[in-house]
């Protein structure tokens, strides 16, 4: 077991403690850049979309993974395998990401957990002096998120948000003929998740699979007993460690939604849905209308969950449509927009730019150059389309409209909601108060 550092494995159990996980701001300055050296890059959850992490990063130009993360062993010996495939035997490997924030030699922490490491993790990453690219949503909850967003000002940190359609030409070519008024005045957006889900079933409670650290894998989550349906992707439909489909594809969408109105956060927020069709042991809804609203600048923001047999609106069942005085425009893809002009909707100026996303390579180049200002997804914005999310399973599980003030991101006088800006840490895996 020599690749995968069985000496860091064993040493997590003696190492999770109050002061590890309170110490890491302790770990030193990050290292400077020359004009020309590459950046060096830890990737923290190599499944699933972990994986591309590995794959983009190694496509770019004086960038390289040089160590990868996971409580599972057994992922880790998957990309160990992957990395002598490509003639790689020199990529470090960690069970606990707080060893691999100890490498000075470290430049970049890209996150790819489940949703409740993403803050906790940024922010132990920006206190080390890494910057972070951590996927959507950025946060388990808002008042984390606003955390993320202290530590990256407070430690000079470049951090985004993995929302890739900010960087994909044709969102960025559709933005700028809204800003120009191709459609008006625009007044609201409908965002759509209609993604097929079967159900997941049931899986009895039992002992993690041998070379899983679970503890570590919970983290600031409750403890609760393993099972297959709160591991692997299962843990979306679950409160602990994710936020349903809102919060799953459908914050790419609320980000590009909220995006084409030029708005942040809102006053109010509805949601209502359910569980429906299957009886198996997904917590979150599958079924979620919302709505958003934004008094002073007269816009609103819908935004629907479905995740079985439907139709298709305007040609997609994942996507947005952005509603103006003179029109609305239609984006199916983060490749393409269409827009249709007047009362007859006759077909207007339309995009279809199908090139690679080059989010990694944005986010790099700012890296580069320290300007969080060139950021396509700047963590602030990642935070504010993440919060949206959360405002609605707030509300969906409040079952009633929250109030919220955007100045102060709390609820106005509202005891119950407040409670569910934020979670209850398990020891030693805290979100500390002062960043």
């Amino acid at each position: 077991m020599s690749d995968l550092n069985r000496r860091e494995f064993m040493k997590t159990s003696s190492r999770v403690t109050a002061a590890a996980a309170l110490g890491i701001s302790a770990l030193g300055a990050r290292r400077v850049l020359g004009a020309n050296e590459r950046i060096r890059v830890a990737v923290a959850g190599v499944r699933g979309r972990g994986g591309s992490h590995i794959s983009e990063v190694g496509q770019l130009p004086d960038c390289e993974v040089v160590a990868i993360c996971d409580p599972d062993e057994a992922e880790i010996a998957k990309r160990v395998e992957n990395f002598k495939g490509a003639g790689r035997t020199d990529v470090s490997t960690y069970v606990d990401v707080r060893e691999a924030l100890e490498d000075k030699n470290i430049d970049v922490l890209t996150i790819a957990t489940p949703n409740h490491w993403h803050s906790l993790m940024g922010i132990w990453a920006c206190q080390a002096g890494k910057d972070v690219y951590v996927e959507k949503p950025c946060s388990h909850n808002i008042f984390e998120g606003r955390k993320l967003v202290e530590a990256a000002r407070k430690y000079g940190r470049i951090v985004q948000q993995g929302t890739q359609a900010r960087s994909a030409p044709a969102m960025r070519e559709a933005i700028g003929q809204l800003r120009e008024g191709i459609i008006g005045e625009v007044y609201m957006a409908r965002g759509l998740c209609y993604k097929w889900r079967a159900t997941i079933g049931r899986t009895l409670e039992e002992a993690p699979p041998k070379g899983v650290n679970y503890d570590l894998w919970l983290g600031p989550a409750p403890k609760r007993p393993y099972s297959r349906n709160r591991f692997h992707y299962n843990w979306h439909w679950h409160w602990d460690y994710g936020n349903g489909d809102i919060g799953n594809q459908g914050v790419h969408q609320m980000d590009i939604a909220r995006w084409a109105l030029g708005v942040g956060l809102p006053t109010r927020a509805q949601s209502m849905g359910g569980h429906f069709l299957f009886d198996d042991d997904q917590e979150t809804p599958n079924t979620q209308v919302s709505t958003f609203q934004y008094p002073e600048e007269k816009k609103m923001i819908v935004f629907e969950v479905r995740h079985w047999m439907t139709n298709d609106e305007a040609g997609y069942k994942v996507g947005v449509t952005i509603y103006g005085s003179d029109g609305y425009m239609v984006i199916p893809s983060y490749g393409e927009y269409r827009t249709y002009l007047g009362r007859n909707g006759e077909p207007g100026p339309t995009g279809n730019v199908r090139k690679p996303l080059a989010h990694f390579a944005n986010f790099f180049e700012a890296v580069r150059k320290r300007d969080r200002g060139i950021l396509a997804a700047e963590i602030e914005e990642g935070h504010r389309s993440s919060a949206l999310c959360h405002l609605a399973n707030m509300s969906y599980r409040l079952g009633r409209t929250v109030d919220f003030d955007p100045k102060t991101e709390t609820c106005n006088g509202d005891k119950e909601a407040n409670r569910l800006l934020a979670r209850e840490y398990r020891a030693p895996y805290t979100m500390p108060q002062g960043v």
